[in-house]
């Protein structure tokens, strides 16, 4: 026909290698030649054909994966954090009503007053008199502490905390009687009626320090309200302190033993300290009344600790 490409020349026409390239598709067949000539060579061994090789690759944006949740183990974690917060407020509970009760006891531990205290010690002076104060005190304190040591062998732990929580009062006892005491050797009993005067003794044992009656500001500041939360921290040391005590076995009372004894001897050095400072000489103290005394003592005071030589 007239106007047609011959046959020949049509089939001798060559793609261009652009086309080739690029992927172009002949106009008359729609097909690519690329495809035509990878479909007639054979499969090399050990190649993988076309169709199993996956999807094809994409330039397209490959969608990120979701924000990672939780650990594994972070519930564990926020279980122990609860558990540990739940522990930690039921101890400053605890502690608090430790403090409640030794704040109860103060005002029911008996003191001697000096004229007392030369009567069961005669011939002896401030120092020697304090001395005797001091050994007996700590000898009260061992025994206390020797005797939980050995409950301790007992493997029951609400025994184990009822037998701690004795134990402090009870040392707490021994310790503020010997305050009140030491203040009296040394002539500076606080002003006061008893309440005031046991909440001085108080502050003093849980500061560690004698009172000093001369200054009105230390007074003031002894019968503020600050006691309270210091006596809750001189427990928590103590309660530290005495956990050396549950040693099972027996070894916690020879270690209770020798621990209360050397904190008391310590609590009194550090009072004396201050009492000897500003101590008044026998000679030139004036007549003090007998001081008042509880209606209902203290009963966790140990049996004889008032009599002669103790």
């Amino acid at each position: 026909m007239a106007g047609d490409t011959p046959f020949r020349k049509r089939r001798l026409r060559r793609t261009k290698s652009s086309e080739a390239h690029q992927g172009g598709a002949d106009p008359a067949r729609g097909e690519n030649p690329a495809a035509e000539h990878r479909t007639a060579l054979p499969a090399s061994p050990g190649s993988t054909p076309d169709d199993e090789r996956g999807l094809p690759a994409s330039l397209e944006a490959v969608p990120t994966d979701p924000p990672p949740g939780p650990e594994k183990g972070s519930g564990r974690l926020d279980a122990l954090r609860r558990g540990v917060t739940r522990s930690r407020d039921g101890a400053v509970a605890v502690l608090g009503m430790m403090a409640d009760r030794i704040i109860d006891l103060a005002p029911r531990v008996p003191v001697r007053d000096l004229r007392t205290l030369r009567g069961q010690f005669p011939g002896l002076g401030p120092e020697e008199l304090a001395d005797k104060l001091v050994a007996g005190a700590c000898n009260s304190t061992a025994t206390v502490g020797a005797g939980i040591g050995a409950a301790a062998m007992m493997p029951v732990p609400p025994a184990l905390l009822a037998g701690l929580a004795t134990e402090i009062t009870t040392v707490a006892a021994i310790e503020l009687k010997l305050v009140a005491e030491l203040h009296e050797v040394y002539g500076l009993r606080p002003p006061g009626n008893l309440g005031q005067r046991s909440t001085a003794y108080l502050t003093s044992w849980t500061e560690e320090r004698g009172i000093d009656v001369t200054r009105p500001t230390t007074l003031n500041a002894a019968l503020g309200g600050q006691m309270k939360r210091e006596l809750r921290q001189q427990i928590m040391k103590r309660t530290a302190r005495d956990l050396p005590n549950l040693i099972p076995f027996m070894i916690g009372a020879v270690v209770g033993a020798v621990m209360n004894r050397r904190d008391t001897a310590k609590l009194a050095d550090r009072v004396r300290g201050d009492l000897r400072r500003q101590g008044i000489p026998w000679d030139r103290l004036p007549e003090l009344p007998p001081l008042e005394q509880p209606v209902r003592p203290a009963a966790e005071l140990p049996e004889g600790l008032d009599g002669p030589g103790r």
